[in-house]
């Protein structure tokens, strides 16, 4: 069986500016892999990579096996891939019952509608205690789990998640975490990017590890806290 994803020595920039070097990587069929690395590694272009909102240099791109290199985001998200992006990406002015009717509608209209959101209010319980409020009123945290909502509401292949730590309390991320866990237990791949390396260790079964741009690790995640803590002493040596 192929991968759900599969990165194969992918190069991408931003102008002058190179960001990813070579970088190979693989999500299995309802597998997990935590994308880890400092700052500025690389981790969210290889999400938006992944997602076809950045188009590589070189190297291609294959979702269950399909050569998507250089195909627009809407056709990887017709193959079945789900980009949740850092930070929250919601209708603020919509209630989030209509932010979750209008993700669904764009992408197969109103059949199923009913059934989309219960599946919706079932991995994000507060959204469902709060489907009639404004998205803009919404803690962090809810706006953050509506952001992914938005995605999860047509079952993707694969969730690519990004940073979905990023700023939010500690009680609430371990929230974000358990609906993760609950996608993940429902058959969905998932490849999280993040920098909060314990939940995404706890959650995923493999890791890799980017630097500069540059896969330098890969493996069982019960092995990646020891190359995580020898990347910080490197850095911190660097600089």
């Amino acid at each position: 069986m192929s991968p759900v994803l599969e990165l194969r020595g992918v190069c991408a920039s931003y102008g002058p500016f190179r960001a990813l070097f070579g970088v190979s990587l693989a999500v299995e069929a309802s597998g997990s892999l935590a994308l880890l690395g400092s700052n500025g590694a690389g981790k969210t272009t290889v999400a938006r990579v992944a997602s076809g909102l950045v188009v590589p240099t070189s190297g291609s791109v294959l979702v269950d096996g399909e050569d998507l290199t250089g195909a627009r985001p809407h056709q990887y998200a017709r193959a079945g891939v789900a980009h949740a992006p850092e930070g929250r990406s919601v209708f603020a002015t919509l209630t989030v019952a209509e932010n979750l009717r209008l993700s669904f509608r764009r992408t197969h209209g109103a059949s199923g509608l009913s059934s989309a959101l219960d599946r919706a209010y079932d991995l994000f319980p507060q959204l469902g205690n709060r489907r009639s409020q404004m998205a803009g009123t919404l803690s962090g945290g809810e706006q953050r789990m509506l952001s992914m909502a938005r995605v999860l509401v047509n079952p993707p292949k694969l969730l690519i998640a990004d940073e979905p730590s990023l700023g939010l309390a500690p009680i609430i991320i371990d929230e974000v975490y358990q609906s993760l866990r609950a996608i993940r237990e429902a058959g969905t791949a998932v490849l999280i990017v993040e920098q909060q390396v314990g939940h995404a260790l706890q959650l995923c079964d493999r890791t890799a590890v980017l630097g500069h741009g540059a896969v330098e690790w890969e493996g069982p995640a019960d092995e990646a806290t020891d190359v995580m803590v020898g990347q910080m002493f490197s850095t911190v040596e660097d600089g």
